[in-house]
Formats: C-alpha cells, structure tokens, sequence
C-alpha cells in the first residue's frame, strides 16, 4: 500500500506541480498588467479587461483543441501507441493554427465594432480596442506553443515549458514597465504597452520552447525515443473518433466562453466602475485557479493513462484522491483570500467605492471557489480523460444557459442588484454543473479506454 500511495504522491507531484507554476506564471501576465494599468484610472482597467474578454473566446477555443490532444495523448502513451501519438500531434497543431488566423483577422479588422457589443462608454471601448487588435498578434504563436507543452506533458517533460514561462514573465513585466509608463526612453504607451509588452513576451516563450522541442532533448516519444513522423493520415473510424472527442469540447468550451462574454456585457453594462471592479478581480481568480489548474489537468493525465491500461478500478480510486486534494487546496486558499483581498484592492489607484466593490466579489469568489475547482477536476480532467467529452458539453451547457446568463440577466437588470450579488448569483451555475457531474461520476460509464 505505501509504494501505491508513493506512485500516486509522485506521479501527482511530478504532472501537476510544473503545470502550476506554468499556470500561475501565465496568470501573472494579466495580474502585472492591470496591477500597472491600475495606476492609470478605472477606464483603462476596464479597457484592458473588456479586450482580454474577448481575446479569451479564442483561448478557450485553443484550449479545446489543447484539450482533446492531451485526452488522445495520455490515452496513447499508456497503450504505447507511437503512430496514435504522432497524428494526434501534428492534426491538433494545424487545428490550432488555422483558429489562430480565423480569430486574428476578427481582431485585427473590427475590434471596435467587437467591443461596442460589450460598452456603450466610447472611452473604454477605444482602449479596448487597441489592445485587443495588438494582442491578437499573439494568437499564432500561442497556438504553436499550447500543442507543443501538451506533448511534453504527456511525455514527462513538463520541465522546460515551465521555464520558458518563467523567462517570458519576467520579460513581461520589465517590458510592461518599459511601455505602460515610458521610461528608460521608451514612449509612454498605456494599454497598447501592456499589449506589446505581452506579445513579445509570449513570442520569446513560443521561440524557447519550438528549439527545445524540434532537438533530440524535447522532440522524443515516451516509450522508443524516436522522432514522432509527420502524418495527417486517419481512417474514416479514426476521423469520427477524433471528432467525437474534440466536437463537444468545441462546443462545450466555445458556448462556455460565450456565456463568460455574456457576463461580460452584463458587467460593462452595470457601469465603468462595476466593470473596473470585476476586471481587478480577474488576476486573483486566475491565481487561484491557476494554483490548482495542475490538480485538473494531472488528472487527465493520470487517469487517462489508467484507462489505456484498462486499469479501471486504480482509475477510479485514484479520480477520488485528486477530488479531495481540490477540495482541500481550495478551501485553504479561499480563506487566505479573504484574509488578503483588502491588502490586494489597495494596490489600485481607484475611487474608493470601485475598491469597496472588488473586495465584496472577491468574498463571493471566496464562497463559490471550492465548488468551482470540483468542477474544474470533474469536468476538465477525470470525465474527460475517456473521451467522453459530450458528457461535459452538456453539463456546461445546462450550468451556463439554463441557469447561469438567465440568473444574472435577471439579477442585474430586474432585481436590480449590486455587482458583487449579481456574480454571486450567476456563479450559483457552479453548484448545478458539480451535482450532474457528481451523478456522472459515480455511474462510472465515462471510464474506457479509446
């Protein structure tokens, strides 16, 4: 039992923690940035905000594709399958570069028409515009990089993509003091600093870990050491076991961004403060998550390797273990939140009312936190490590529409909420995606292996 429980500690220990940090050091992007645009005023918080909202649509989406080549991934390396491994790669990273263009050039050529769905202030909607038209450059790249730290994941060599991020964060905030300000020469820029600052951040990250990964060091499958070949070749059983898979991530994490831009508007609609007030709760919520991100994202791995073996009974104790480490990393911090969430609003040179605001949705982020991690592991890792992903299109389907947009419609614009209640209500969706996938779970009819 003490070298089961070792295994477990060590392969949790060894997925989950790189991905961590590499998730809390690309959520610090978005902290550093607003941290110093905060000391610019509440419009161009909101600007930013707005404009990373809908940059997010096409991050979801990547995240999708990401998705579905971490569920094949993980599945063939548990079998030992090399040519599973290698279509997987190369169709997922052509996916992911033909969504990059598509999301581009709608940046790129109508950002303000993109931005006037969420604010009526022409103000907010400029800054936003400018900074999702620069951003946008990015999104080739982060679809290059995304398929690349998937594979070495899946692989064990989660190592180095944690340290490209590292360098890329420390780039990012050095460039974001150069541009937002204008020191040491540089022009003053604001929100469109921010922006390049994180472009070229990223591109350093992108070009850090493609040489790592085309060498012999990076570019090696798990079980020969061989180079994997290039090949877009599937069956007509394999293109509809692709599809199956990706098609309802696609659908699930695409509607699930729109309900969050649906949010959005509802909060850019409440007014510039109310949505300065929900953009500076963003960096800590992306902290938060990100800082268990790795427990979701390890249980794919893990149990998806299981499932390849066929080890189902191991598959699904060990799904049980990652569930009560969430909980238990969720609540820690949650408390911690509301001990700090003060210190953190004052960081911001806003009106007192805007940071009186924030710190109440960072309370009801406190309270819904520990809800939204199970589903995160639920949803985002165990049910999805068999390629059951229509199971969670419809749970996120059910929390987003059916109870989530229609509670903070209602909670906004007819009860007449403040902010911090209405997102409290809409996040009440939380606790309805956890009671379907709990029911899910326990059926076990998720677990087989592809």
């Amino acid at each position: 039992m003490q070298g089961k429980g070792n295994s477990f500690r060590g392969d949790l220990i060894g997925i989950a923690l790189p991905i961590t940090l590499q998730s809390l050091l690309q959520s610090s992007f978005g902290m550093v940035d607003q941290i110093m645009i905060g000391q610019l005023g509440s419009e161009s918080i909101a600007g930013i905000g707005l404009g990373g909202k809908f940059a997010s649509v096409y991050t979801v989406v990547l995240g999708a594709v990401a998705a579905a080549a971490g569920i094949m991934a993980a599945q063939y390396v548990g079998a030992k399958d090399e040519r599973g491994m290698s279509r997987s790669f190369y169709l997922n990273l052509l996916l992911g570069i033909l969504l990059a263009g598509g999301f581009m050039a709608v940046c790129g050529f109508f950002p303000e028409q993109v931005m006037s769905l969420y604010t009526q202030d022409g103000g907010v909607r400029m800054q936003a515009a400018f900074y999702l038209r620069l951003y946008a450059i990015s999104f080739p790249l982060m679809a290059m990089s995304t398929t690349m730290t998937v594979f070495l994941r899946c692989v064990g060599k989660a190592a180095f993509p944690l340290a490209a991020s590292f360098f890329s964060v420390l780039l990012n905030t050095g460039l974001n003091y150069l541009l937002i300000f204008g020191r040491c020469g540089f022009p003053s820029m604001g929100v469109r600093g921010a922006a390049m600052a994180s472009v070229i951040a990223q591109a350093a990250a992108f070009g850090m870990t493609a040489v790592y990964f085309w060498q012999d060091a990076g570019f090696q499958t798990y079980f020969r050491g061989s180079r994997l070949r290039a090949s877009l070749r599937l069956t007509g059983e394999e293109w509809s076991q692709y599809l199956g898979i990706l098609s309802p991530i696609l659908v699930c994490e695409f509607a699930w961004s729109l309900g969050e831009n649906m949010y959005a508007v509802i909060y850019g609609r409440l007014g510039t403060a109310s949505c300065a007030a929900m953009t500076m709760t963003g960096p800590v919520q992306g902290l938060m998550i990100g800082l268990l991100s790795g427990v979701s994202q390890a249980a794919g791995i893990m149990i998806g390797r299981h499932l390849g073996k066929e080890d189902y009974e191991k598959a699904y104790r060990e799904s049980k273990k990652l569930m009560g480490c969430g909980l238990a990393g969720s609540a820690a911090l949650s408390v911690l939140l509301l001990w700090l969430g003060g210190a953190y609003v004052s960081l911001y040179h806003v009106e007192p009312e805007v940071q009186r605001m924030t710190y109440l949705i960072l309370v009801a982020f406190a309270i819904i936190s520990p809800i939204k991690v199970q589903n995160m592991i639920l949803g985002g890792g165990i049910i999805r490590s068999g390629g059951m992903t229509r199971y969670v299109m419809w749970i996120d389907m059910i929390g987003t529409w059916i109870f989530g947009v229609p509670l903070g419609f209602l909670a906004a614009f007819v009860w007449k909420m403040p902010i911090h209640q209405v997102y409290f209500a809409l996040s009440l969706e939380e606790v309805v995606r956890f009671l379907i996938s709990a029911v899910v779970f326990r059926k076990k009819s998720w677990m087989r292996r592809l």
